[in-house]
């Protein structure tokens, strides 16, 4: 039986997975204004979207437990039609606390893709996981990038609510499509059967990396892609001419992420997780701490380079799971680490609009996501480097208590 249909249904609500979170740092430029029943304060309409992320975390801990009882099938139809309800109420908000609910709710049902929608893609693509995982990063990522760009056209032709509710109508359609479409529950009895036997060492060693690495990369990850409008908003205003583009640059420099992920997504199948994850870590303190810096039309590429990096990132940790995790510990494992990564998500919008109102800039939030990028450094180097991940039928011959 072909899987070909709920890859793409799962890769298309990846997308609006990323496309949901990141709604409200465009359409708040809209939305900010005298008069406004939300006010005119940039950083506290985008503090009401903490409870937005902090329900994407929180809700995401139960999601082993509900798929064991509910089924992971049923879980992605609540997650499309759930969805779909909480952002059409955001979009018909009219105070910030009905905001701020919306958000929430918006958050608690999102929360159901990353460990029951990455779970079900690896057991329906388990014979190629780097890909069929980088693939699915490609969409996330095209869901982050055009979020600023339809956002802000929908905000200007139809109004920032319009942000909200082409959104939910998509998934009310692919929520109808997935009703459609077959199980996977033989793919995935079948991955299980075939899953190799890993020394006990080697898998907590892979899951102290994945749970340490999940606050950092929650808080990087969040905070880049709910500053990056703003960013470019503000950098490029000593381009005069770049500044209208603003929106656009910013859907570019997010872009340069969905390609990277590709490209990992094919490195992995090739190569051992470590060699591909140390490059990459190596780079995004630098390239972070540039940005800090950065005037002008220099600003995309920097950003190009620091949303490579950043998303790269998640097609590795995705498959890390995938190597080391067998499938029936897949959706719990997924579930503690989304959950231990709203540490750093929940804490990404307070942080960028508190230290933007502060200082004026967002210097010294790019300056804090620098520092967060040393553990991701010491993450990578942590990791084992295994040629077993690439040819598990030699797990059986490595010693259970030696590396």
């Amino acid at each position: 039986m072909s899987t070909r249909p709920q890859i793409v249904l799962i890769n298309a609500a990846h997308g609006l997975t990323h496309y949901s979170l990141l709604i409200l740092p465009t359409a708040v430029l809209s939305m900010a204004r005298p008069g406004s029943p939300f006010g005119a304060d940039y950083g506290r309409i985008l503090e009401l979207a903490t409870g937005m992320f902090l329900c994407y975390g929180l809700f995401s801990l139960p999601q082993g437990w509900l798929a064991a009882k509910l089924g992971r099938r049923a879980l992605m139809a609540i997650f499309y039609f759930g969805a779909a309800a909480a952002l059409a109420a955001t979009g018909f908000a009219s105070t910030s606390a009905m905001l701020a609910v919306g958000l929430a709710a918006s958050g608690a049902f999102i929360a159901i893709y990353h460990p029951v929608g990455t779970a079900l893609l690896i057991e329906a693509a388990h014979e190629r996981p780097g890909r069929a995982i980088g693939v699915n990063g490609v969409c996330g990522n095209v869901g982050v990038a055009m979020a600023p760009v339809i956002t802000a056209f929908l905000a200007m032709q139809v109004g920032w609510r319009a942000g909200f509710l082409v959104p939910a109508v998509l998934l009310v359609l692919l929520g109808l499509a997935w009703l459609r479409v077959p199980s996977v529950d033989a793919t995935a009895r079948a991955a299980q059967a075939a899953f190799p036997p890993i020394p006990r060492h080697l898998v907590r060693r892979a899951i102290i990396v994945l749970l340490m690495i999940a606050v950092a990369s929650g808080l990087i990850f969040n905070a880049f892609t709910v500053l990056i409008p703003k960013l470019m908003q503000e950098r490029l205003a000593s381009s005069p001419g770049l500044l209208p583009l603003a929106g656009a640059a910013a859907t570019v420099a997010t872009l340069c992420g969905a390609v990277t992920q590709f490209t990992v997504g094919r490195m992995i199948d090739r190569m051992t997780l470590k060699r591909v994850f140390l490059p990459m870590a190596c780079v995004l303190g630098p390239s972070l701490l540039l940005l800090a810096f950065a005037q002008g039309w220099v600003v995309v590429p920097l950003a190009g380079a620091v949303a490579a990096t950043v998303f790269g990132q998640v097609t590795v940790n995705e498959t890390m799971a995938a190597r080391y995790i067998s499938p029936a510990l897949r959706v719990r494992l997924y579930s503690l680490r989304f959950f231990v990564s709203f540490l750093g998500a929940a804490a990404a919008p307070p942080l960028v609009g508190y230290l933007h109102d502060r200082t004026g800039s967002l210097a010294a939030a790019l300056f804090v996501l620098a520092g967060c990028s040393l553990i991701t450094l010491g993450c990578a180097m942590f990791f084992p480097d295994r040629r077993e991940e690439l040819a598990p039928h030699l797990w059986g011959g490595v010693p259970a208590a030696a590396e």
